[in-house]
């Protein structure tokens, strides 16, 4: 049965499986007995046979060709994630079952070896993860990220990162020899400096000063490294703008992008929950905020606008943005990673060390 007062899950984002759009199915998970909630759902992982490794993209506002996910759904569990819907693909729910069903491609380091061994591959950056966290929490135990990051550097083939896990920095070695040739730039996601804020927002990625950490690690190794203040979310997190900047470019950052908070489908019925249940106070301003910049809507799929957003406040957050990034020096040289050093490995044959 559909439960009508839904909580919050300890250690989740959303507290509800939504019917999946595709096939109308709703979810539910059994409430524990004696508390009458709903327990905290245990992680289970499920093989990804997906037979190509590299996802190509054709957004005109996306600035690579190819992703690498290692996984699909994310444990990060992050409430306002617009890869949420993409698990409905997979005959899942948006909501719990995202954060709580992984799909796993055990065999990516090898498909990406035997990617790279193929004559026909051009060597070009590849940007891991375009859609789930690459460093998600389970990748502590299944390494499939480091193996493929082992193939990276053995081809020396460029490689972007984008995470919000400090578990970034257990793979500093090979991101050391990557960046001697030019061929990786690592970006943290940084939303939040309320570390209240985050626990119930992004219940399993780092706390935003371990987030921090990893820039001065890596930036200390040589490692190019920026921020992203992503999703800036209008009515709760845009303030914290200028602050996250600051500190990211104390910590080393180099290099720091924005986008503003992205609702599709299922996503946005997910948010709102999520905003009643932790800030009813400020849920109609943060609703009324969006749909200021979304043209009345609480998502916009146009290209280039549903990054950014549009209209005066949207301005307003595009214009405090490029007077802070020019003020701390940040974005003031061209990233350009290398595919000069690139060397075809053996297929088959693991990396020596």
């Amino acid at each position: 049965m559909h439960q009508d007062d839904k909580n919050p899950i300890r250690g989740r984002g959303a507290s509800d499986n939504p019917a999946n759009r595709f096939e109308g199915k709703y979810i539910d998970y059994e409430l524990d007995e004696e508390t009458g909630e709903k327990p905290a759902q245990d992680t289970k992982l499920i093989p990804d046979d997906t037979k190509e490794v590299l996802s190509k993209n054709d957004s005109p506002d996306i600035p690579f060709t190819y992703g690498l996910n290692p996984y699909r759904g994310c444990e990060h569990g992050c409430i306002y994630c617009y890869a949420r819907p993409t698990h409905e693909f997979l005959g899942f729910s948006a909501g719990l079952d995202f954060e709580s069903r992984i799909m796993v491609k055990y065999d990516a380091a090898e498909k990406l070896r035997s990617k790279f061994a193929s004559k026909k591959w051009i060597p070009e950056p590849i940007i891991m993860s375009g859609v789930t966290d690459p460093f998600q929490p389970i990748e502590r135990k299944l390494e499939i990220t480091r193996s493929c990051l082992e193939v990276f550097a053995e081809a020396r083939n460029p490689v972007g990162i984008i995470t919000k896990n400090y578990l970034v920095t257990r793979d500093i070695d090979l991101l050391e020899e990557l960046a001697t040739y030019n061929a990786v730039h690592v970006t943290l996601s940084i939303t939040t400096l309320d570390r209240d804020l985050a626990r119930v927002m992004e219940p399993r990625t780092s706390q935003p000063n371990r987030r921090f950490k990893a820039i001065e690690e890596l930036a200390d190794r040589g490692i190019s490294v920026g921020v992203n203040v992503a999703p800036i979310i209008p009515g709760l997190t845009d303030h914290e703008c200028p602050q996250i900047l600051e500190r990211a470019r104390d910590a080393g950052a180099t290099r720091a992008a924005y986008t503003i908070v992205r609702l599709p489908h299922g996503v946005k019925d997910l948010f709102k929950e999520w905003l009643e249940q932790h800030f009813p106070d400020r849920k109609e301003k943060v609703l009324n905020r969006i749909r200021d910049i979304r043209d009345g809507k609480l998502y916009e799929s146009e290209f280039r606008d549903r990054f950014k957003g549009k209209g005066e406040f949207a301005e307003q957050i595009r214009n405090m943005f490029a007077i802070q990034t020019d003020k701390l020096n940040l974005n003031n040289k061209e990233l350009r990673l290398s595919t000069k050093h690139f060397q075809r490995p053996q297929e088959g044959q693991s990396r020596l060390f």
